[in-house]
């Protein structure tokens, strides 16, 4: 998936809520809607956005679908957000390097 697929997916506060319960732990939809202000069929469509976006995996156990983050699909935003962060190490060092230049 995009990062731009990840950030849509995680712009909505009740998803990047979820997304940080399954964060720290993976559950089933009952489980989960407990700790959100939003129906069981509201996080089943939430999840269904961030499984679509590549975020969320979902395993059978039993009966119940158990919700789990997938670590991989953060690696394409994170990637696109690394660029950002190296473009600011390399203008730091650069004035660090125009700076130490001036002092002599």
């Amino acid at each position: 998936m995009s990062y731009a697929e990840s950030i849509v997916a995680l712009a909505d506060p009740t998803r990047r809520q979820l997304f940080e319960l399954l964060a720290a732990h993976p559950g089933p939809v009952g489980a989960l809607a407990e700790h959100l202000p939003v129906s069981r069929p509201a996080v089943s469509q939430h999840l269904k956005v961030l499984s679509e976006a590549g975020l969320v995996t979902v395993r059978a156990e039993g009966t119940r679908r158990i919700y789990a983050v997938r670590r991989e699909g953060l690696a394409e935003l994170r990637a696109w957000i690394d660029g950002f962060w190296d473009d600011v190490l390399a203008g730091f060092e650069a004035e660090v390097l125009a700076r130490k230049g001036n002092d002599t």
